[in-house]
Protein backbone atom coordinates (compact mmCIF):
# COMPACT_ATOMS: atom_id res chain seq x y z
CA UNK A 1 0.00 0.00 0.00
CA UNK A 2 2.39 2.25 0.82
CA UNK A 3 4.41 1.67 -2.24
CA UNK A 4 1.93 2.38 -4.41
CA UNK A 5 0.83 5.71 -2.13
CA UNK A 6 4.67 6.88 -3.18
CA UNK A 7 4.52 5.91 -6.35
CA UNK A 8 1.29 7.79 -7.47
CA UNK A 9 3.16 10.99 -5.75
CA UNK A 10 6.20 10.46 -7.28
CA UNK A 11 4.17 10.18 -10.78
CA UNK A 12 2.02 13.16 -9.39
CA UNK A 13 5.06 15.45 -9.18
CA UNK A 14 6.21 14.40 -12.28
CA UNK A 15 3.32 15.46 -14.11
CA UNK A 16 3.13 18.79 -12.49
CA UNK A 17 6.83 19.31 -13.29
CA UNK A 18 6.41 18.03 -16.72
CA UNK A 19 3.30 20.55 -17.23
CA UNK A 20 4.70 23.83 -15.80
CA UNK A 21 7.90 22.93 -18.33
CA UNK A 22 5.56 22.41 -21.21
CA UNK A 23 3.75 25.79 -19.98
CA UNK A 24 6.73 27.78 -19.83
CA UNK A 25 8.05 26.32 -22.69
CA UNK A 26 4.85 27.55 -24.72
CA UNK A 27 4.45 30.54 -22.90
CA UNK A 28 7.81 32.68 -22.69
CA UNK A 29 9.59 34.12 -25.41
CA UNK A 30 12.64 33.35 -26.62
CA UNK A 31 14.65 35.66 -24.20
CA UNK A 32 13.13 34.06 -21.27
CA UNK A 33 12.98 30.75 -22.38
CA UNK A 34 15.87 27.34 -21.89
CA UNK A 35 14.60 26.23 -24.94
CA UNK A 36 16.59 28.66 -26.29
CA UNK A 37 19.56 26.81 -26.30
CA UNK A 38 18.15 24.33 -28.25
CA UNK A 39 18.05 26.70 -31.76
CA UNK A 40 21.56 28.09 -30.62
CA UNK A 41 23.42 25.39 -29.77
CA UNK A 42 22.29 23.67 -33.19
CA UNK A 43 23.89 27.11 -34.93
CA UNK A 44 26.93 27.19 -33.03
CA UNK A 45 27.25 24.02 -32.52
CA UNK A 46 27.70 22.66 -28.47
CA UNK A 47 32.11 22.04 -28.73
CA UNK A 48 31.98 25.76 -29.85
CA UNK A 49 29.68 26.95 -27.12
CA UNK A 50 31.75 25.26 -24.27
CA UNK A 51 35.26 26.63 -26.20
CA UNK A 52 33.71 30.39 -26.61
CA UNK A 53 33.11 29.80 -22.93
CA UNK A 54 36.54 28.90 -22.49
CA UNK A 55 38.14 31.18 -24.33
CA UNK A 56 36.30 34.06 -22.10
CA UNK A 57 37.61 32.55 -18.78
CA UNK A 58 41.25 32.63 -19.59
CA UNK A 59 42.17 34.12 -22.73
CA UNK A 60 43.71 31.83 -23.78
CA UNK A 61 43.15 28.92 -26.60
CA UNK A 62 41.51 26.21 -24.91
CA UNK A 63 43.86 22.94 -25.46
CA UNK A 64 41.47 20.12 -26.86
CA UNK A 65 42.86 16.78 -26.27
CA UNK A 66 42.60 13.96 -29.11
CA UNK A 67 42.86 16.16 -32.11
CA UNK A 68 39.69 17.68 -33.81
CA UNK A 69 36.28 16.28 -33.32
CA UNK A 70 35.36 16.14 -36.92
CA UNK A 71 36.15 12.99 -38.92
CA UNK A 72 37.40 14.48 -42.66
CA UNK A 73 38.60 11.57 -44.28
CA UNK A 74 35.41 9.33 -45.75
CA UNK A 75 36.83 5.99 -45.11
CA UNK A 76 33.54 5.05 -45.08
CA UNK A 77 32.90 5.76 -48.58
CA UNK A 78 35.76 3.32 -49.92
CA UNK A 79 34.73 -0.59 -50.00
CA UNK A 80 36.66 -3.29 -50.47
CA UNK A 81 35.78 -5.83 -53.40
CA UNK A 82 35.73 -9.41 -52.83
CA UNK A 83 36.11 -11.73 -55.71
CA UNK A 84 34.79 -14.99 -56.22
CA UNK A 85 35.36 -16.65 -59.86
CA UNK A 86 36.95 -13.63 -61.75
CA UNK A 87 40.47 -14.07 -59.04
CA UNK A 88 39.53 -17.37 -56.95
CA UNK A 89 39.78 -16.22 -53.01
CA UNK A 90 42.96 -17.24 -51.03
CA UNK A 91 42.96 -20.92 -49.61
CA UNK A 92 41.71 -20.82 -46.29
CA UNK A 93 45.10 -23.09 -45.28
CA UNK A 94 47.61 -19.96 -46.77
CA UNK A 95 48.99 -17.73 -44.54
CA UNK A 96 48.65 -14.23 -45.17
CA UNK A 97 51.65 -12.19 -44.53
CA UNK A 98 51.15 -9.36 -42.26
CA UNK A 99 55.25 -8.47 -42.10
CA UNK A 100 56.71 -5.05 -43.44
CA UNK A 101 60.16 -3.14 -43.66
CA UNK A 102 60.36 0.18 -43.23
CA UNK A 103 63.21 1.51 -45.08
CA UNK A 104 64.44 -1.71 -46.92
CA UNK A 105 67.34 0.11 -48.65
CA UNK A 106 69.17 1.65 -45.57
CA UNK A 107 72.16 -0.61 -43.89
CA UNK A 108 69.63 -1.59 -41.04
CA UNK A 109 66.22 -1.86 -42.26
CA UNK A 110 63.46 -1.97 -39.60
CA UNK A 111 61.46 -5.27 -39.92
CA UNK A 112 58.00 -5.19 -38.17
CA UNK A 113 55.93 -8.06 -37.54
CA UNK A 114 52.80 -6.20 -38.24
CA UNK A 115 52.09 -3.01 -40.31
CA UNK A 116 50.45 -1.14 -37.33
CA UNK A 117 52.87 0.67 -35.28
CA UNK A 118 52.10 3.02 -32.07
CA UNK A 119 52.53 6.95 -33.33
CA UNK A 120 54.42 9.04 -31.18
CA UNK A 121 53.27 10.74 -28.30
CA UNK A 122 56.12 11.88 -26.06
CA UNK A 123 56.81 11.30 -21.87
CA UNK A 124 56.05 14.57 -20.59
CA UNK A 125 54.69 16.72 -23.19
CA UNK A 126 51.88 14.17 -23.52
CA UNK A 127 51.56 11.12 -21.49
CA UNK A 128 52.60 9.78 -18.57
CA UNK A 129 55.69 7.27 -17.59
CA UNK A 130 53.51 4.49 -16.90
CA UNK A 131 51.43 5.04 -20.37
CA UNK A 132 54.39 4.92 -21.68
CA UNK A 133 56.32 1.78 -20.68
CA UNK A 134 53.07 0.14 -21.37
CA UNK A 135 52.71 1.42 -25.06
CA UNK A 136 56.50 -0.06 -25.33
CA UNK A 137 55.61 -3.35 -23.65
CA UNK A 138 52.58 -3.46 -26.16
CA UNK A 139 54.34 -3.11 -29.45
CA UNK A 140 56.92 -5.61 -28.49
CA UNK A 141 54.79 -8.34 -27.87
CA UNK A 142 53.09 -7.74 -31.16
CA UNK A 143 55.68 -7.58 -32.77
CA UNK A 144 56.08 -3.90 -33.64
CA UNK A 145 57.45 -0.81 -33.17
CA UNK A 146 56.81 2.21 -31.04
CA UNK A 147 57.63 5.78 -31.38
CA UNK A 148 59.28 8.77 -28.16
CA UNK A 149 57.20 11.20 -29.90
CA UNK A 150 58.95 14.61 -29.29
CA UNK A 151 60.98 14.18 -26.30
CA UNK A 152 64.20 12.69 -25.21
CA UNK A 153 65.33 9.48 -24.72
CA UNK A 154 63.50 7.43 -21.84
CA UNK A 155 65.67 4.45 -20.22
CA UNK A 156 62.96 2.45 -19.26
CA UNK A 157 61.07 2.87 -22.75
CA UNK A 158 63.84 2.04 -24.24
CA UNK A 159 64.23 -1.15 -22.28
CA UNK A 160 60.76 -2.22 -23.19
CA UNK A 161 60.61 -1.78 -26.64
CA UNK A 162 62.49 -4.21 -28.98
CA UNK A 163 62.17 -1.41 -31.83
CA UNK A 164 61.95 1.70 -31.19
CA UNK A 165 61.45 4.41 -33.76
CA UNK A 166 63.01 8.25 -32.30
CA UNK A 167 62.11 12.04 -33.10
CA UNK A 168 64.78 13.98 -34.33
CA UNK A 169 62.85 17.00 -33.20
CA UNK A 170 62.00 20.54 -32.86
CA UNK A 171 62.77 20.81 -29.25
CA UNK A 172 66.12 19.57 -29.69
CA UNK A 173 65.82 16.50 -26.77
CA UNK A 174 67.07 13.50 -28.70
CA UNK A 175 69.27 15.22 -31.15
CA UNK A 176 73.00 14.30 -29.71
CA UNK A 177 74.32 11.09 -30.83
CA UNK A 178 74.59 9.37 -27.77
CA UNK A 179 71.19 9.29 -27.63
CA UNK A 180 69.87 8.35 -31.17
CA UNK A 181 72.41 5.63 -31.57
CA UNK A 182 70.09 4.16 -29.57
CA UNK A 183 67.29 3.89 -31.98
CA UNK A 184 66.37 1.64 -34.35
CA UNK A 185 64.91 4.26 -36.63
CA UNK A 186 65.07 8.08 -36.76
CA UNK A 187 62.15 10.64 -37.69
CA UNK A 188 62.94 14.06 -37.92
CA UNK A 189 60.07 15.28 -36.40
CA UNK A 190 59.07 19.28 -39.05
CA UNK A 191 55.54 18.79 -38.01
CA UNK A 192 52.26 16.83 -37.11
CA UNK A 193 48.76 16.95 -38.16
CA UNK A 194 46.94 18.34 -35.29
CA UNK A 195 49.50 20.98 -34.78
CA UNK A 196 51.48 21.75 -38.45
CA UNK A 197 54.95 23.19 -37.21
CA UNK A 198 53.44 25.48 -34.76
CA UNK A 199 55.68 26.35 -32.03
CA UNK A 200 54.76 24.71 -28.52
CA UNK A 201 55.42 25.37 -25.05
CA UNK A 202 55.25 23.54 -21.50
CA UNK A 203 55.93 25.70 -18.68
CA UNK A 204 58.13 25.33 -15.82
CA UNK A 205 56.38 24.89 -13.52
CA UNK A 206 54.48 21.92 -14.82
CA UNK A 207 57.66 20.06 -15.73
CA UNK A 208 58.36 17.10 -13.08
CA UNK A 209 61.53 16.00 -12.01
CA UNK A 210 61.49 12.84 -14.16
CA UNK A 211 60.32 14.95 -17.16
CA UNK A 212 62.78 17.39 -17.07
CA UNK A 213 65.57 14.83 -16.13
CA UNK A 214 64.56 12.85 -19.46
CA UNK A 215 64.09 16.22 -21.56
CA UNK A 216 67.61 17.65 -19.86
CA UNK A 217 65.86 21.18 -19.17
CA UNK A 218 67.99 22.98 -16.43
CA UNK A 219 65.58 24.12 -13.47
CA UNK A 220 63.03 26.81 -14.22
CA UNK A 221 63.20 26.40 -17.82
CA UNK A 222 60.21 25.66 -20.02
CA UNK A 223 60.33 23.03 -22.67
CA UNK A 224 59.99 24.99 -25.99
CA UNK A 225 59.19 23.34 -29.57
CA UNK A 226 60.51 25.62 -32.02
CA UNK A 227 58.63 26.16 -35.32
CA UNK A 228 61.51 25.58 -36.98
CA UNK A 229 64.12 22.43 -36.31
CA UNK A 230 67.11 24.57 -34.60
CA UNK A 231 70.09 24.16 -37.52
CA UNK A 232 67.97 23.67 -40.32
CA UNK A 233 67.35 26.66 -42.04
CA UNK A 234 67.52 25.41 -45.45
CA UNK A 235 67.13 22.66 -47.40
CA UNK A 236 70.64 22.06 -48.19
CA UNK A 237 70.95 21.80 -43.95
CA UNK A 238 68.26 19.19 -43.87
CA UNK A 239 69.94 17.09 -46.57
CA UNK A 240 73.45 17.63 -44.32
CA UNK A 241 71.47 16.07 -41.81
CA UNK A 242 70.10 12.96 -43.40
CA UNK A 243 73.64 12.37 -45.10
CA UNK A 244 75.08 12.57 -41.44
CA UNK A 245 72.34 10.46 -39.58
CA UNK A 246 72.26 7.60 -42.35
CA UNK A 247 76.04 7.56 -41.87
CA UNK A 248 76.29 7.53 -38.38
CA UNK A 249 73.36 5.30 -37.50
CA UNK A 250 72.55 3.02 -40.29
CA UNK A 251 69.25 2.51 -39.16
CA UNK A 252 66.44 4.28 -41.46
CA UNK A 253 65.97 7.64 -41.37
CA UNK A 254 63.19 9.15 -42.38
CA UNK A 255 60.63 12.42 -42.63
CA UNK A 256 57.42 13.35 -40.55
CA UNK A 257 55.45 16.14 -42.09
CA UNK A 258 51.83 17.22 -41.58
CA UNK A 259 50.23 16.54 -44.97
CA UNK A 260 49.56 19.39 -46.79
CA UNK A 261 48.94 20.58 -50.20
CA UNK A 262 52.11 21.66 -51.00
CA UNK A 263 52.68 17.85 -50.27
CA UNK A 264 54.82 17.06 -53.73
CA UNK A 265 57.10 20.00 -53.22
CA UNK A 266 57.99 18.53 -49.88
CA UNK A 267 58.25 14.94 -51.00
CA UNK A 268 60.81 16.23 -53.73
CA UNK A 269 62.91 17.81 -51.18
CA UNK A 270 62.46 14.75 -49.04
CA UNK A 271 63.77 12.18 -52.33
CA UNK A 272 66.20 15.02 -52.68
CA UNK A 273 67.88 14.60 -48.89
CA UNK A 274 67.79 10.37 -49.97
CA UNK A 275 65.26 9.55 -46.93
CA UNK A 276 64.33 5.97 -45.98
CA UNK A 277 60.67 7.02 -45.19
CA UNK A 278 57.79 9.62 -45.00
CA UNK A 279 55.21 9.62 -42.29
CA UNK A 280 52.35 12.07 -43.39
CA UNK A 281 50.37 13.21 -40.80
CA UNK A 282 46.73 13.80 -42.05
CA UNK A 283 44.79 16.56 -40.27
CA UNK A 284 42.81 13.98 -37.87
CA UNK A 285 46.17 13.44 -36.14
CA UNK A 286 45.50 13.39 -32.66
CA UNK A 287 47.76 15.49 -29.63
CA UNK A 288 47.70 15.85 -26.23
CA UNK A 289 46.42 19.39 -26.32
CA UNK A 290 46.67 22.20 -29.20
CA UNK A 291 44.36 25.07 -30.33
CA UNK A 292 41.18 24.00 -31.69
CA UNK A 293 41.64 26.06 -34.86
CA UNK A 294 45.02 24.16 -35.71
CA UNK A 295 43.07 20.79 -35.31
CA UNK A 296 40.24 21.89 -37.43
CA UNK A 297 41.54 24.42 -39.78
CA UNK A 298 44.94 23.20 -40.84
CA UNK A 299 46.26 20.95 -43.07
CA UNK A 300 45.06 17.82 -45.75
CA UNK A 301 42.79 14.74 -44.85
CA UNK A 302 45.09 11.54 -44.36
CA UNK A 303 43.36 9.73 -47.00
CA UNK A 304 43.94 12.48 -49.68
CA UNK A 305 47.31 13.01 -48.19
CA UNK A 306 48.49 9.36 -48.38
CA UNK A 307 46.49 8.94 -51.73
CA UNK A 308 48.67 11.69 -53.54
CA UNK A 309 51.98 10.73 -51.39
CA UNK A 310 51.73 7.35 -52.89
CA UNK A 311 51.37 8.47 -56.34
CA UNK A 312 54.04 11.17 -56.11
CA UNK A 313 56.48 8.52 -55.03
CA UNK A 314 55.54 5.90 -57.75
CA UNK A 315 55.87 8.56 -60.44
CA UNK A 316 59.40 8.95 -59.03
CA UNK A 317 60.44 5.78 -59.25
CA UNK A 318 60.48 5.62 -55.41
CA UNK A 319 58.40 3.28 -54.34
CA UNK A 320 59.33 0.19 -53.14
CA UNK A 321 62.65 2.13 -51.89
CA UNK A 322 61.32 5.41 -49.51
CA UNK A 323 58.96 3.60 -47.26
CA UNK A 324 55.35 5.96 -46.98
CA UNK A 325 53.63 5.83 -43.25
CA UNK A 326 49.87 6.94 -43.41
CA UNK A 327 49.15 8.48 -39.58
CA UNK A 328 45.97 10.89 -38.85
CA UNK A 329 42.90 9.62 -37.68
CA UNK A 330 43.45 5.72 -38.19
CA UNK A 331 41.05 4.01 -36.04
CA UNK A 332 39.58 0.46 -37.20
CA UNK A 333 41.04 -1.97 -38.93
CA UNK A 334 39.50 -0.99 -42.22
CA UNK A 335 40.70 2.07 -41.73
CA UNK A 336 44.43 0.94 -41.56
CA UNK A 337 44.04 -1.51 -44.53
CA UNK A 338 42.46 1.18 -46.71
CA UNK A 339 45.68 3.06 -46.17
CA UNK A 340 47.42 0.44 -47.20
CA UNK A 341 45.57 -0.04 -50.49
CA UNK A 342 46.29 3.29 -51.03
CA UNK A 343 49.68 3.27 -51.08
CA UNK A 344 51.03 2.82 -47.50
CA UNK A 345 53.31 0.72 -46.49
CA UNK A 346 52.41 0.62 -42.85
CA UNK A 347 50.18 3.28 -40.46
CA UNK A 348 50.55 4.24 -37.05
CA UNK A 349 47.68 4.49 -34.48
CA UNK A 350 47.58 7.09 -31.60
CA UNK A 351 44.10 7.51 -30.26
CA UNK A 352 42.84 4.65 -31.25
CA UNK A 353 45.62 2.79 -29.36
CA UNK A 354 45.43 5.55 -26.20
CA UNK A 355 41.72 4.14 -26.13
CA UNK A 356 42.80 0.22 -26.41
CA UNK A 357 45.33 0.82 -23.68
CA UNK A 358 42.87 2.21 -21.36
CA UNK A 359 39.99 -0.60 -21.83
CA UNK A 360 37.77 -1.52 -19.35
CA UNK A 361 40.01 0.92 -16.85
CA UNK A 362 38.11 3.87 -17.89
CA UNK A 363 35.49 2.32 -15.38
CA UNK A 364 38.67 4.04 -12.23
CA UNK A 365 37.40 7.47 -13.80
CA UNK A 366 33.71 7.54 -14.29
CA UNK A 367 31.91 9.34 -14.12
CA UNK A 368 33.37 12.80 -13.15
CA UNK A 369 36.95 11.90 -15.25
CA UNK A 370 37.61 11.40 -19.07
CA UNK A 371 39.66 8.25 -19.30
CA UNK A 372 42.10 10.15 -20.47
CA UNK A 373 43.01 11.15 -17.06
CA UNK A 374 44.77 7.91 -16.57
CA UNK A 375 47.20 8.48 -19.40
CA UNK A 376 47.87 12.04 -19.42
CA UNK A 377 51.22 13.23 -17.83
CA UNK A 378 49.56 15.73 -16.27
CA UNK A 379 45.94 14.49 -15.18
CA UNK A 380 44.91 13.54 -11.92
CA UNK A 381 44.80 9.44 -12.49
CA UNK A 382 47.34 8.50 -13.92
CA UNK A 383 48.98 6.30 -10.84
CA UNK A 384 45.78 4.25 -11.52
CA UNK A 385 46.81 2.84 -14.33
CA UNK A 386 47.64 -0.71 -14.64
CA UNK A 387 50.69 -0.76 -17.20
CA UNK A 388 50.17 -4.37 -17.28
CA UNK A 389 46.40 -4.86 -18.04
CA UNK A 390 46.62 -1.83 -20.48
CA UNK A 391 49.49 -3.40 -22.37
CA UNK A 392 47.09 -6.95 -22.52
CA UNK A 393 44.84 -4.58 -23.82
CA UNK A 394 46.22 -2.85 -26.42
CA UNK A 395 48.20 -6.44 -27.78
CA UNK A 396 44.45 -8.12 -27.96
CA UNK A 397 43.32 -4.94 -30.05
CA UNK A 398 46.43 -5.03 -32.38
CA UNK A 399 46.29 -8.94 -32.75
CA UNK A 400 42.16 -8.15 -33.28
CA UNK A 401 42.67 -6.01 -35.97
CA UNK A 402 45.34 -7.73 -37.91
CA UNK A 403 43.20 -10.90 -37.96
CA UNK A 404 40.39 -8.97 -39.19
CA UNK A 405 43.12 -7.46 -41.98
CA UNK A 406 43.40 -11.21 -42.95
CA UNK A 407 39.90 -12.16 -43.11
CA UNK A 408 39.79 -9.40 -45.97
CA UNK A 409 42.87 -10.74 -47.92
CA UNK A 410 41.44 -14.36 -48.10
CA UNK A 411 38.31 -12.43 -49.75
CA UNK A 412 40.58 -10.40 -52.08
CA UNK A 413 42.74 -13.14 -53.03
CA UNK A 414 45.56 -11.60 -51.78
CA UNK A 415 48.72 -13.90 -49.67
CA UNK A 416 50.13 -10.34 -48.56
CA UNK A 417 48.48 -7.12 -46.39
CA UNK A 418 51.42 -5.30 -49.00
CA UNK A 419 49.26 -6.77 -51.80
CA UNK A 420 46.55 -5.29 -50.99
CA UNK A 421 46.23 -2.20 -53.57
CA UNK A 422 43.95 0.12 -55.39
CA UNK A 423 42.60 -1.84 -57.55
CA UNK A 424 40.74 -4.17 -54.58
CA UNK A 425 38.93 -0.63 -53.35
CA UNK A 426 35.94 0.92 -55.06
CA UNK A 427 34.10 4.55 -54.06
CA UNK A 428 30.55 5.37 -53.23
CA UNK A 429 31.37 9.07 -54.14
CA UNK A 430 32.71 10.19 -57.97
CA UNK A 431 34.67 13.16 -56.22
CA UNK A 432 36.18 10.34 -54.01
CA UNK A 433 37.00 8.00 -56.66
CA UNK A 434 38.87 10.77 -58.67
CA UNK A 435 40.64 11.80 -55.75
CA UNK A 436 42.04 8.75 -54.85
CA UNK A 437 42.29 7.04 -57.89
CA UNK A 438 39.72 3.65 -57.67
CA UNK A 439 36.41 3.03 -59.51
CA UNK A 440 32.90 3.90 -58.99
CA UNK A 441 31.22 1.18 -56.98
CA UNK A 442 28.10 1.62 -58.81
CA UNK A 443 29.52 2.16 -62.06
CA UNK A 444 30.92 -1.66 -63.96
CA UNK A 445 34.52 -1.50 -64.62
CA UNK A 446 33.46 -1.71 -68.38
CA UNK A 447 31.15 1.36 -68.43
CA UNK A 448 33.06 4.03 -66.06
CA UNK A 449 34.63 5.70 -69.40
CA UNK A 450 30.62 5.97 -70.64
CA UNK A 451 29.78 7.22 -67.04
CA UNK A 452 32.39 9.99 -67.39
CA UNK A 453 31.69 11.07 -70.85
CA UNK A 454 28.40 11.25 -69.96
CA UNK A 455 28.75 14.42 -67.13
CA UNK A 456 29.39 17.42 -67.85
CA UNK A 457 32.95 18.72 -69.20
CA UNK A 458 34.16 19.88 -66.10
CA UNK A 459 33.30 16.49 -64.73
CA UNK A 460 34.68 14.76 -67.03
CA UNK A 461 38.17 16.51 -68.16
CA UNK A 462 40.06 14.84 -66.26
CA UNK A 463 41.16 11.21 -66.36
CA UNK A 464 43.27 8.34 -64.72
CA UNK A 465 46.96 10.09 -64.59
CA UNK A 466 48.85 8.35 -67.55
CA UNK A 467 51.24 6.37 -64.85
CA UNK A 468 48.29 5.34 -63.30
CA UNK A 469 48.07 1.06 -65.05
CA UNK A 470 46.15 -1.64 -63.94
CA UNK A 471 46.83 -3.76 -61.04
CA UNK A 472 47.97 -7.05 -62.42
CA UNK A 473 45.52 -9.60 -63.20
CA UNK A 474 43.43 -7.04 -64.36
CA UNK A 475 42.12 -6.87 -67.94
CA UNK A 476 40.32 -3.39 -67.68
CA UNK A 477 41.61 0.18 -66.71
CA UNK A 478 40.51 2.57 -64.33
CA UNK A 479 39.35 6.26 -64.98
CA UNK A 480 39.35 8.77 -62.50
CA UNK A 481 36.48 10.12 -61.16
CA UNK A 482 34.86 13.46 -61.17
CA UNK A 483 35.66 16.28 -59.30
CA UNK A 484 32.74 16.59 -57.19
CA UNK A 485 30.17 14.50 -55.55
CA UNK A 486 26.90 14.38 -57.21
CA UNK A 487 25.11 16.33 -54.44
CA UNK A 488 27.98 19.19 -55.13
CA UNK A 489 29.38 18.67 -51.47
CA UNK A 490 33.26 18.66 -50.71
CA UNK A 491 34.25 15.84 -48.60
CA UNK A 492 35.31 17.18 -45.49
CA UNK A 493 38.52 15.69 -42.87
CA UNK A 494 41.02 15.98 -40.21
CA UNK A 495 43.25 14.40 -36.74
CA UNK A 496 46.36 11.63 -33.25
CA UNK A 497 47.78 11.69 -29.22
CA UNK A 498 50.82 14.95 -29.38
CA UNK A 499 53.44 13.24 -31.38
Amino acid sequence: MFKKLLSNLIRSAANEAMDKAIERLVRDPYTENLFEMVPSSRKVGLVQLAEIAMRTKTGLPPGRPLGSYMRFSPWDKLLFNPVHLFRFPTPDGETIDTAVTIGPKADKPLRIAIPIMIAGMSFGGALSKTAKIALARAATRAGTATNTGEAGLMEEERSEAALLIGQYNRGGWLNDREKYSRLDAIEIQLGQGAQGSSPQRTAADKIGPEFRKVFGLPEGADAVIHSRLPGVDTKEDFFRLVRRLKKETGVPVGLKIAATHHLERELDIALEADVDFVTVDGAEGGTHAAAPILEDDLGLPTIYAVSRASRHLAAKGAAGRVSLIAAGGLITPGDCLKAMALGADAVYIGTAAIMALVGDQMAKTAPFEPPTSLVVYDAKMTDRLDPDRGAEQLVNFLNASVQEMKLVCYSLGKKSLSDVDRSDLCALDPFLARAVGVELGFVAPEEQDAYYAGLPAWAAAERMPAERKPAAGRQDGLSAPPERSADGEEPRELPELRH
